[in-house]
């Protein structure tokens, strides 16, 4: 798929993930920004899409926010989520990462409100709670597994590419040449922090949720017969 046809999945990926929170209570609002941390992670084409919004909108001002808190600690990412499926095949053990949530708030957000909402990644989208954030955010393990299995398919489609933390992602797609080069499917040396995507070869759903996840399954898969 060239681009712009990935760029139509992903906004398809996106729409078949609203429908399934829609069917769910959730506690999320407007102004809830508990979970909105620096400590977000995107692929490549999720950042694409998110600067060319910036840039299409007037609102490049927001790289620079980006970079002038770029060196404030955050999560960078060591593997993937199809990673992750290929080590569960192999048996192997699954590294550990560190990760925490008081290393801050996400750089863009203003005033508990998020200036990017409707280009906002995969990571953001999925991070929805029962509860209030504020006294303990809850998710149910089948929206676990189903945030897995779209985290697998957002990869997949970008598997010649790399994935990241939300700033790192962002900072390297401000500049025109990266992105020419990303739309060209020339990135070959994408800069510190950025690990490679993989190919889906498994999905990771527990066998108590194969029969309740097929109907979503069901939903993503034509697309991927292109």
């Amino acid at each position: 798929m060239d681009l712009s046809d990935r760029i139509d999945v992903l906004d398809q990926i996106y729409k078949i993930y609203d429908l399934f929170t829609d069917s769910l209570e959730l506690a999320c609002q407007k102004y809830c920004s508990t979970c909105c941390t620096r400590n977000v992670t995107m692929t490549t084409l999720e950042g694409y899409k998110i600067a060319d919004h910036l840039i299409e909108n007037g609102k490049s001002e927001l790289f620079k926010k980006i970079k002038n808190e770029s060196y404030k600690k955050r999560f960078q990412p060591i593997i993937t989520t199809n990673k992750i499926a290929d080590l569960c095949i192999q048996g192997k053990e699954i590294p550990a990462e560190e990760i925490d949530s008081s290393w801050g708030k996400c750089p863009l957000l203003m005033n508990d409100e998020c200036p990017i909402y409707t280009a906002r990644p995969f990571s953001c989208r999925c991070m929805v709670s029962k509860m209030k954030c504020v006294d303990k955010a809850e998710m149910d393990e089948f929206v676990l597994t189903v945030n897995n299995v779209f985290l697998q398919y957002i990869e997949h489609i970008d598997q010649q590419d790399f994935s990241g933390n939300f700033t790192d992602i962002l900072l390297f797609m401000e500049s025109e040449d990266n992105r020419k080069s990303y739309a060209m499917k020339n990135l070959t040396n994408p800069g510190e922090g950025l690990i490679k995507n993989l190919p889906m070869t498994l999905l990771l759903v527990p066998p108590e949720h194969k029969i309740k996840i097929k109907p979503i399954i069901n939903s993503l898969q034509p697309m991927f017969k292109q």
